[in-house]
């Protein structure tokens, strides 16, 4: 779909605008990460943490800075397929790249510092496309860990997708059938978990990040791209002439109604002004928490005490 191998044309009842809105989506959102990464390492940041990388390329293809560590998480096979696949046409990174073949529901902190980790230097960390794939439970636990590595001046970016709890499975299992018959065998409705979960830029200010977001359809116009009509996202099974009633419900809000943001968040070593201001110590001397969002980045929070 991606590079129109796909004709989209061929998919029913999954409109040419809405298929167009997930490349465009996709599109906007990686280059956000992009210059995530890229600010990051501008500030001295010289180790960055992937989680659930699966066949995220940017170990190899971002202008890292020498000397930059990128570690990438994910399943032990997803880790052998990409490194393989890559070295077969010849990609050699643009980075330090250390993989730690792990599924998260494992003691992935342990494995990442037995990789090398630095925990008393900053960290970029990244969650991207990952937290509707999470128990909200989950979720919590994982920004709990990144923070318990976190020193000053660390960040994390990530995004958060507020709509999932009107996520519809059975508008999901419908698209997923018709992208099936492609070759695509992928049961979205049984990986999502949806209900009711923290905010991640509530959650991560209540830790002391500073964060900060942008809305998905800011990131649209700021790229120059339209924004998506919802009205024109769903191809209806009847002829525009004779549908009636509201418009079907999608299996995901459309970029317009969506409260997906991208937010940074950085950790500070000392305590946030009445302003909300915080104030960024000359040298940390603890370890304060990373980044938040709904496509965002936070900048880490107060100082750890000794030993946590």
């Amino acid at each position: 779909m991606l590079d129109g191998e796909l004709d989209i044309e061929a998919i029913d009842n999954v409109s040419p605008a809405r298929l167009q809105a997930m490349t465009d989506g996709m599109a906007v959102r990686t280059k956000y990460f992009d210059d995530y990464f890229i600010n990051a390492t501008g500030t001295g940041v010289r180790q960055a943490v992937i989680l659930a990388s699966g066949l995220d390329a940017r170990a190899y293809r971002l202008p890292w800075p020498d000397g930059t560590m990128v570690y990438e998480l994910d399943q032990p096979q997803v880790i052998e397929f990409k490194t393989t696949t890559l070295a077969g046409i010849g990609a050699e990174p643009t980075a330090t790249r250390r993989t730690v073949p792990i599924d998260l529901r494992q003691d992935w902190p342990a494995a990442l510092k037995a990789a090398g980790l630095d925990t008393a230097a900053p960290t970029a960390w990244l969650a991207e496309g990952l937290l509707i794939y999470l128990p909200p439970e989950a979720q919590d636990r994982l920004f709990d860990n990144i923070t318990a590595l976190s020193v000053p001046g660390s960040t994390i970016a990530t995004e958060f997708v507020p709509g999932i709890v009107d996520f519809d499975a059975e508008r999901a299992r419908e698209m997923s059938g018709a992208f099936r018959e492609h070759g695509v065998d992928v049961d979205m409705a049984s990986l999502v978990y949806t209900g009711e979960r923290n905010h991640v830029v509530d959650y991560l200010r209540a830790k002391g990040w500073d964060v900060e977001g942008i809305e998905r359809t800011e990131l649209f116009k700021r790229h120059g791209i339209d924004v998506p009509d919802p009205n024109s996202t769903t191809r209806s099974a009847k002829s525009s002439s004779s549908a009636a009633g509201s418009p079907a419900k999608s299996a995901t809000p459309p970029a317009t109604t969506r409260a997906y943001r991208s937010a940074s968040a950085r950790r500070s070593a000392r305590s946030r002004q009445p302003n909300g201001r915080a104030v960024r110590p000359a040298r940390p001397a603890a370890t304060p928490p990373p980044v938040a969002t709904t496509h965002g980045v936070a900048r880490s929070p107060a100082a750890r005490s000794p030993g946590s």
